[in-house]
């Protein structure tokens, strides 16, 4: 792990992750492997929400900014409200000359490159990379995993970039598909454990570039409301690897066939194999270990969205309404 010694999480009681959209949703997937792996406990917040309910923090807990600018106004005002109140002030960012590199006590680089688009891409699955390593040096520091798991998780890891190499190579037919999710007024995206964030994930840049109303939830949620929503003209998109949670996901999934709504299933090979039949659409992505799949599933959420903004004319790099820096509160 090539991280900084001083950055050492054995007495640590509490981490506390802040940012705005897409970064927060980064934060929610490190939950997740915070908690599963370092059996650290996490809280997660909106950086706009953050300050306004003041809250209590633990002397010996860190806190966590995600920022692919480091200027992000809420996120940069969430971070001055925990200095002299946390341990330390940790910053994942992509300019580390920025407001909130320079404020943090330590600025971990996603080093992802100039972002042209304003819709967050690459810096997403940066940020992930990067936290995922910090939870894997949390887990280490705490004694949670064995120098043979960690190498394991590791290795896995640098396997990442032929993984999402594969999944580029789909961009082609993910277009078809997309050219049928662009006659859509409204988009569905369901997920569980750390798909879920993910959903939210795809719902927002379908928002954000086609303009297309979309929204993620929690696959278990479905019967609680949005359930409702569902008829023909409402696509579905479901991200299920084949893990642990994958007969659950598919449970959700086929309620929504059974009142005929048209699912698009992104799985791999055995789990299109075993669920994939009735699905209107399905994506096969390869296998991917537990750790990695919400950075490998990225991909094809964000292509989806792409390829339907590209359908329906809209302006992926410069969409309405938004900014590459939100500095304004």
């Amino acid at each position: 792990l090539n991280l900084p010694e001083r950055l050492d999480f054995t007495g640590v009681d509490r981490l506390t992750l802040v940012a705005c959209g897409t970064a927060s949703y980064a934060c929610m997937v490190a939950k997740y492997w915070f908690e599963q792996l370092a059996e650290l406990p996490v809280e997660v917040d909106i950086a706009s929400e953050f300050r306004y309910r003041e809250p209590p923090l633990s002397p010996a807990s860190f806190a966590l900014f995600v920022s692919q600018s480091g200027e992000t106004a809420d996120t940069l005002a969430a971070l001055r409200y925990t200095k002299g109140k946390v341990a330390r002030v940790i910053s994942v960012v992509n300019v580390t000359t920025s407001s909130i590199a320079r404020e943090s006590d330590l600025a971990l680089p996603i080093l992802a490159g100039v972002e042209v688009g304003v819709a967050s891409t690459k810096a997403f699955t940066c940020q992930l990379a990067v936290l995922a390593l910090l939870a894997l040096k949390a887990a280490q520091d705490r004694g949670r995993i064995s120098a043979d798991e960690l190498a394991r998780h590791l290795a896995d890891m640098a396997l990442l970039p032929g993984l999402m190499n594969h999944a580029l190579r789909q961009s082609a037919e993910i277009g078809v598909i997309a050219d049928q999710l662009a006659k859509a007024k409204d988009i569905l995206f369901l997920g569980r454990g750390a798909m879920y964030p993910l959903a939210l994930e795809g719902a927002l840049k379908f928002k954000e570039i086609s303009y297309i109303h979309a929204e993620g939830y929690a696959s278990g949620e479905l019967k609680h409301g949005p359930i409702a929503l569902i008829d023909p003209l409402v696509p579905v998109i479901v991200l299920a690897p084949h893990d642990a949670l994958f007969d659950k996901t598919v449970s959700n999934m086929q309620e929504v066939m059974a009142r005929h709504g048209k699912v698009l299933l992104l799985s791999d090979a055995t789990g299109v194999a075993e669920a994939g039949a009735g699905c209107w659409k399905t994506l096969t992505l390869p296998p991917v270990p537990d750790l990695l799949a919400p950075i490998l599933y990225a991909i094809p959420a964000q292509l989806l969205a792409y390829h339907t903004a590209i359908a329906k004319g809209t302006d992926v790099d410069q969409p309405r309404n938004l900014a590459k820096s939100v500095t304004v509160e």
